[in-house]
C-alpha cells in the first residue's frame, strides 16, 4: 500500500460520520437470465463493462481511503471470463487502516466476495478461491424446477444452480450464502422449504425483501413479503434465535435454528431500513460511483481516470463525492421517487 494514500485526513468517511469500509463492483451488466422481479424480458440491449485494469485501478483507490470489504457483483459477473484475473489484482492490495482505525502501511488482508446466479459456477469455483475469493453468495430465489424456470425465464437451470453451489462448497468458500428475493404471487410459496434446504445443504440463507429497483417498474409494496411475515412462517416450523450481528453495518438480520442446524437472515430495507449504519457504496460497470441504491445522480469515476488525474486527485474527488452521501431512502414515503437506474444497470 502506499502511504501517501493513507492521507491526513483519514478514512472514507461520509457527512453523517459513518465509515465507508464496504464496496460493491459490478463487473458488467450483461446477465444470462432474466428475472421478473429485475428485467423485462425482453432480449438484447446495450451493455457497458470496462477493462478489469480501470476496476482494478479504481478499487485500489477507495482501498486506500478505508475500504476493507470488495464485493464482486453484475449483472452476473461470471460472464466475464477473466473475472479471476481481477481477484487476483484485488487479492495483493492490503487494508489501509488497522482494527481500530489507525493508518498503517502493511495492513491485513481485504475480504473479497462475489454474488452469481450460480449458472456458470460450478467448472470455475476452484479457480476463484485459487485466484484469492474468501466467500461467494448464490441468487436462487425459488427451490422448484417450474417456479424456478418462471421466476428466472431460463428452463432447465436450476439442476446447474445447485451444482454450482455444491462445487462452491467443495471449492472451501463455505459457508456458501443463498439469497431469495421474495415477491407475492411468484415465490413467496417457497419460504418454509428454505428454511429446510438451509438446514439440510448446510448454507447460510438470506431472504431479502422485493425493492423498486426492477427495469418493469411494477413494484408495490402488497408484492412485498416482509421480516414479519417471514420470521412468522419458519418460527411456527422451527424455533428460531437471534444472533449476534457480525458488524453494525451488517444488513441481515441474522437467527439461528434453536436446535442449532442452520442459519437464516432477513435482509429487510422495505419495512425495517438499516440505512442509519450504512457503510457502503457502489460501482457500477461503467465505472459510476453511487453513494446509495436509491440515488437519483451518478458519479463518473471512471470518466475522472480517463482524464490522466493522479490518484491523489482522485481521492479529493471521492471525499467529495461520498460527503454528500443520503442519510437514508425513502421507500414507500409520499414523493418518493425511484433511481435513475434499475437494478441490474447498478450492480446486485
Amino acid at each position: 500500500m502506499n502511504p501517501r494514500l493513507l492521507g491526513a485526513e483519514g478514512r472514507l468517511r461520509d457527512g453523517f460520520g459513518r465509515a465507508i469500509t464496504d464496496l460493491r463492483v459490478a463487473v458488467t451488466d450483461r446477465c444470462n437470465y432474466r428475472c421478473v422481479y429485475c428485467r423485462t424480458g425482453t432480449s438484447g440491449g446495450s451493455y457497458s463493462e470496462l477493462p478489469l485494469a480501470a476496476y482494478a485501478r479504481m478499487v485500489r483507490v477507495l482501498v486506500g481511503l478505508g475500504v476493507e470489504k470488495i464485493r464482486l457483483t453484475g449483472g452476473e459477473p461470471l460472464l466475464r471470463g477473466d473475472l479471476p484475473e481481477l481477484i487476483r489484482s484485488v487479492r495483493a492490495m492490503r487494508r489501509a487502516f488497522d482494527d481500530a482505525g489507525q493508518p498503517t502501511s502493511d495492513g491485513g488482508p481485504l475480504d473479497i466476495a462475489l454474488t452469481t446466479n450460480g449458472h456458470l459456477l460450478a467448472p470455475i469455483a476452484k479457480d476463484l478461491k485459487r485466484a484469492g475469493l474468501d466467500r461467494i453468495t448464490v441468487s436462487m430465489d425459488a427451490l422448484d424446477e417450474g417456479t424456478f424456470a418462471r421466476v428466472t425465464r431460463v428452463p432447465g437451470a436450476f439442476g446447474r444452480v445447485l451444482d454450482g453451489i455444491h462445487a462452491a462448497q467443495d471449492a472451501g468458500l463455505a459457508p456458501v450464502k443463498v439469497n431469495c428475493v421474495l415477491f407475492r404471487g411468484w415465490n413467496d410459496d417457497q419460504v418454509e422449504a428454505f428454511g429446510e434446504f438451509a438446514r439440510r445443504e448446510n448454507v447460510i440463507l438470506r431472504f431479502i425483501e422485493f425493492m423498486p429497483l426492477e427495469e418493469d417498474r411494477t413494484w408495490s409494496r402488497d408484492a412485498v413479503v416482509t421480516e414479519a411475515e417471514i420470521l412468522e412462517r419458519l418460527g411456527a416450523m422451527w424455533p428460531l434465535l437471534p444472533l449476534t450481528p457480525n458488524s453494525a453495518s451488517e444488513t441481515a438480520r441474522r437467527y439461528g435454528f434453536a436446535d442449532g442446524r442452520g442459519e437464516i437472515g432477513v435482509i429487510a430495507p422495505v419495512s425495517r431500513p438499516f440505512c442509519g449504519h450504512c457503510s457502503r457504496l457502489r460501482l457500477t460497470s461503467d465505472g459510476k460511483l453511487r453513494t446509495c441504491l436509491f440515488s437519483q445522480v451518478d458519479h463518473d469515476l471512471y470518466g475522472k481516470t480517463q482524464e490522466a488525474v493522479a490518484d491523489k486527485e482522485l481521492e479529493a474527488y471521492i471525499r467529495s463525492v461520498v460527503r454528500g452521501k443520503e442519510e437514508r431512502h425513502h421507500i414507500g414515503e409520499a414523493g418518493f421517487a425511484k433511481p435513475s437506474r434499475s437494478m441490474v444497470q447498478i450492480g446486485g
